[in-house]
């Protein structure tokens, strides 16, 4: 078990956005949240990266993990992505909660960074101002940036939204490929319920409570499923 859930309720000034949320997950395991707007979707990830305590409930981590080593791949602003640093720059940062101590990264976070930015096929941007990349292109260099702080979870917030087909494609391919090759943990929140259904192991679904938690099989039998498509089935 690497992540544990139990009764989870969070709520702003008093009133609650978010209950009865329940569930755990084994290492390797891909989980997408899914939910209409306003179903509590960005409280439950801010409450799993520690930027906002329960109001009930329990969050455990396991297999050693601690929140700090969340590899965490934020929704951007407009500001954000013009941010006037190189991409190594980007890339680099990710390694800042492991710098403990130190004040400057070591060879070790230099070779990781590499190494990351090799695999999501970005090496040759390395030395590029981030602000003049394309979409699909920062949000690979994220991407590497969240691996450089975690090897065992991923919590991706809406990762390819603004891209076009192509770069989504590509996007979710790098994301599950880094899930089976590398055995790190994936929760992706997302409102693309036919990628999730293609992906993900199991399904969170959020309306303010937790409606539905499983396999992606067994969800794509269920009726939250279907009403969330119109009727359609996965």
């Amino acid at each position: 078990m690497i992540l544990e859930c139990k009764n989870l309720r969070f709520a702003y000034d008093g009133e609650t956005v978010l209950e009865g949320v329940d569930f755990s997950l084994d290492a390797g395991n891909y989980l997408c949240i899914v939910g209409e707007n306003g179903s509590g979707k960005s409280t439950l990830v801010k409450g799993l990266l520690g930027l906002k305590a329960p109001d009930g409930g329990s969050i455990r981590f396991g297999e050693g993990l601690k929140p700090s080593e969340i590899g965490y791949l934020p929704q951007q602003t407009q500001l954000q992505r013009d941010f006037p640093a190189s991409v190594r720059e980007v890339v680099l940062s990710g390694c800042l909660n492991s710098l403990g101590r130190r004040l400057h990264y070591n060879a070790a976070d230099r070779e990781r960074a590499s190494m990351n930015m090799e695999r999501m096929g970005i090496e040759e941007l390395a030395d590029k101002s981030y602000q003049e990349l394309s979409g699909g292109q920062q949000q690979r260099v994220l991407l590497a940036r969240a691996l450089c702080a975690t090897k065992k979870l991923l919590l991706l917030d809406e990762p390819v939204t603004g891209l076009d087909p192509i770069a989504t494609g590509e996007m979710y391919n790098l994301i599950k490929l880094v899930n089976l090759c590398d055995g790190i943990t994936v929760i992706m929140v997302s409102h693309d319920l036919h990628a999730a259904a293609r992906y993900a192991t199991h399904i969170l679904h959020l309306g303010q409570k937790q409606l539905f938690f499983g396999s992606t099989a067994a969800y794509k039998e269920s009726s939250f499923a279907r009403r969330f498509l119109g009727g359609h089935r996965l």
